[in-house]
């Protein structure tokens, strides 16, 4: 039986948090807020952000994150990327072993005002030694839950690190793989939300399935080139935590990003798209981020450079399908 603490109470940290206690693990959730908590304790249930399922009894929750992380042999994070530094300094500040448990990334994007991914903010916080892991792929945190099978990949430096998180995470629905590559692993499941938001802005102008195919082939293509760029594996993003979590994240319905692109497509301003959502689309945040890791790095991201720019400069999205497709001509590959 291995004690975990599951940082923050999403959709996601909640699903895993019931499977990890469904397990047999002994697991406290933290979040932030006290009707997510009092739900938890109380009815079983997050009504906030994972209505209508009912979670194992033997999870707990609280908002005292000192309680959550004492003692943890595993601290799951899953606070939001822009979030993530924030609250991981505080779970190190409340004590309690932090520092020597094994840490598992399970969010999905950039460091907004370093340009980090999630392993470098937790090696920063938790210093360079802390055992890191990632976890990605293409999941719905929904589906996870109901026990639709699912195949997911962690990555790790140390390959003993992954096989400790696979061993931990795997169920007879839930298939973990393990990886090397983890800033691949992190680029492709960052980014593909870009590429997602893009996605429902296209459906959202009514354009096909010509146009959704190619805009998918090209993502892969930009998220490729940065990645390796950066020192990834280009055949980590034909995997799980690349071309599997993009097809998912860009076509499926329960989708946040491409709910998100549908509206901005449809006319909607960012702010009217994301009024009234308790869950961030992570790829709004990523887009900027994104542009700018790139431009570090002497990369061209064409695709995510228009969804920036319509996401924070309020530029047309018809002029924006228009301007990618009257680029300069090229070769297909870019080595």
């Amino acid at each position: 039986m291995t004690r975990v603490a599951v940082v923050g109470g999403g959709a996601w940290g909640t699903t895993l948090a019931d499977l990890l206690a469904r397990k047999g693990e002994t697991v406290t959730l933290w979040a932030r807020e006290p009707d997510v908590v009092a739900g938890i304790n109380r009815d079983h249930v997050n009504a906030v952000f994972l209505p209508g399922a009912p979670l194992a009894p033997a999870l707990t929750a609280t908002t005292e994150i000192a309680a959550a992380v004492g003692g943890a042999e595993v601290l799951v994070c899953a606070a939001p990327s822009h979030a993530m530094r924030q609250v991981m300094t505080t779970a190190v500040g409340a004590g309690g072993g932090v520092r020597r448990a094994t840490l598992v990334s399970v969010a999905k994007g950039l460091e907004p005002e370093r340009l980090n991914t999630m392993s470098c903010v937790l090696a920063d916080v938790c210093g360079p030694g802390a055992p890191v892991a990632v976890l990605s792929g293409p999941t719905f945190a929904r589906e996870v839950y109901d026990r639709h099978p699912t195949a997911v990949v962690t990555a790790a430096r140390e390959h003993d690190v992954a096989l400790r998180v696979q061993e931990l995470f795997s169920t007879a629905r839930f298939r973990v793989y393990t990886h090397t590559d983890v800033i691949g692993v992190e680029l492709g499941g960052a980014l593909k939300n870009v590429i997602a938001v893009a996605a429902g802005i296209l459906e959202g102008l009514g354009l096909g399935d010509n146009t959704r195919a190619a805009l998918s082939t090209r993502g892969l293509a930009e998220i490729t080139r940065l990645g390796v760029a950066l020192g990834a594996d280009p055949l980590t993003f034909a995997g799980l935590a690349g071309m599997g979590d993009l097809v998912l994240t860009a076509t499926g319905a329960q989708s946040r990003n491409h709910a998100l692109g549908v509206a901005l497509g449809a006319g909607k301003s960012l702010a009217e798209a994301q009024a009234g959502k308790a869950t961030v689309a992570e790829g709004v945040n990523t887009a900027r981020t994104a542009v700018a890791l790139a431009a570090r790095h002497g990369v061209d991201l064409p695709i995510a450079r228009e969804v920036a720019a319509i996401l924070f400069e309020g530029k047309a999205p018809r002029l924006a399908v228009a301007d990618l497709m009257e680029r300069e001509l090229k070769r297909e590959q870019w080595r």
